[in-house]
């Protein structure tokens, strides 16, 4: 009897067994919050072995500069290029569905744990041999606690150890999820201190991941607080840049590695730039008359991050007063090969050229030429955005119309009224607008059949495009027969 009741015991067992098998897998998502909430309260539980096991070196507890607060409030006009500052994560991804690489990095990222300094330096070299641009490899990383471990790497005296550190942050913060999390665990104030190394390397790598990590606005306001912008606007100062046509062109190799930490250095403060507060301390620090300086350089590569931030500070008087004297350069970069270069220049000079003295420049400078072949590059709609919101406020002025009527610059813009973006229809119909305040351009506007596509573009929804469009209607109904 009793062996009955067991025999039962153990069938019922087995079926429970086998019916739990039988589920689909995605019938058990629901109790993975609190597996991860228990996986969490352990990981913190482990948090300060962690710190105590880590080498080479004191390394600093994270968990006290979290918080970050007494923060005073961001007044600009930026907008965050992520989400609402705030940390979203992300759902781990299911186990069975992780390709090697994520276990090879989590068995690498231990060893960094180990506390062996020649056995650190080798696993970094390891963790860099993988794709670091790949997310499963980002958050392999971040799931085995290695970001904390990276950053504390930071601040030991290993030369080494911290090149390797820096080069795997370097890559890995492009994700916005692990740049949050730098941010959290301090790593912002430990390489805004690494600046000031007097090893190259070091301060190349520190600005390239600033850059990095400061996409967000509290990162900016971290760095900013840290004296990070007078630190980075003096690495431009290292650069002695070689200009268009120099025969000394990159003869040195001290001279490549100072115009690579100007490089790094600019490209931090591109990202920064998108905080008002933050342009008037790059312009407190110096900032403008290197940026003079670095903008005759014959490096794409120094160009664009250089002409981004000009592009970004346009906003502000001071940085529009201090480009009259850039617009040669600008003018000259329309002219490059490079049309993320072009774009930045094309999109500065739409910021700036409200100002009628810097429409009169670009004028002089022979720059209103170059706008108008870039209206041919229909395929880079950016770029298409750039030269027609140039070409629109050069046009304010009646002498630059003028040479738009020669180079038939109206027939152009008529023929992009149709299957464009609304960034760009917006800047398109303010130049004709601004153009058809001439009898003879409205004639032209109307013979290129540009009537029938503006009155089409007033079934938008776009408060810009509807007001450009009105005004350019409003002035083709100047011609008798524009209005039949």
């Amino acid at each position: 009897m009793s062996s009955t009741a067991a025999d039962n015991s153990a069938n019922e067992k087995h079926q429970q067994k086998a019916l739990l098998a039988s589920r689909d897998w995605e019938i058990l998502v629901t109790d993975r919050s609190a597996l991860r909430r228990e996986h969490t309260a352990l990981s913190k539980s482990g948090a300060s072995d962690r710190r105590n096991n880590s080498r080479l070196g004191h390394h600093t507890d994270r968990s006290r500069r979290t918080g970050h607060t007494n923060y005073e409030l961001e007044l600009s006009s930026e907008e965050d290029d992520e989400e609402d500052d705030e940390v979203l994560e992300r759902a781990r991804p299911d186990q069975a569905d992780l390709p090697p690489e994520y276990w090879q990095i989590q068995r690498l990222v231990k060893y960094l744990k180990g506390g062996n300094p020649t056995a650190t330096v080798i696993a970094l070299s390891s963790i860099r041999d993988f794709n670091l641009s790949v997310e499963t490899c980002q958050i392999a990383i971040r799931d085995v606690g290695g970001l904390e471990v990276l950053v504390n790497l930071l601040e030991t005296d290993d030369l080494e150890c911290k090149i390797g550190s820096l080069h795997i942050l370097k890559e890995i913060s492009n994700n916005k999820h692990i740049r949050r999390s730098i941010a959290d665990l301090g790593g912002l104030q430990t390489m805004v201190k690494l600046l000031d190394e007097p090893e190259k390397d070091v301060k190349c790598l520190a600005a390239e991941t600033i850059a990095h990590v400061a996409k967000f606005k509290r990162a900016r306001r971290v760095v900013r607080q840290n004296d990070g912008i007078r630190r980075l606007v003096g690495l431009l100062e290292s650069a002695t840049v070689p200009v268009h046509g120099s025969s000394n062109y990159m003869t040195s190799t001290e001279n490549a590695k100072n115009i690579e930490i100007a490089r790094a250095g600019a490209l931090a403060l591109w990202s920064l730039s998108r905080s008002n507060r933050n342009k008037h301390a790059m312009e407190q620090a110096g900032v403008i008359p290197l940026l003079a300086k670095l903008l005759k350089s014959s490096n794409d590569n120094m160009l664009i991050p250089v002409a981004g931030i000009i592009e970004e500070c346009a906003t502000d008087q001071t940085y529009r007063t201090a480009v009259r004297g850039m617009i040669p350069d600008l003018v000259k970069n329309l002219l490059s090969a490079n049309d993320d270069l072009k774009k930045h220049c094309a999109s500065a000079i739409f910021k700036c050229a409200e100002d009628k003295e810097i429409r009169n420049l670009v004028r002089r400078y022979m720059g209103l030429r170059p706008l108008h072949d870039l209206l041919q590059k229909t395929d880079n709609k950016p770029l298409l955005a750039a030269a027609t919101g140039a070409i629109w406020k050069c046009a304010i002025s009646p002498e630059n119309i003028i040479q738009f009527q020669e180079f038939r610059t109206l027939d152009a813009l008529v023929q992009l009224l149709t299957n464009q973006p609304e960034e760009v229809l917006v800047n398109v119909v303010g130049a004709l607008a601004e153009c058809a305040k001439e009898s003879e351009n409205r004639i032209t506007i109307r013979k290129a059949g540009g009537i029938p596509s503006l009155i089409n573009l007033l079934t938008t929804t776009n408060p810009d495009l509807l007001v450009n469009t009105c005004t350019a209607l409003r002035q083709c109904a100047e011609d008798l027969d524009s209005i039949q």
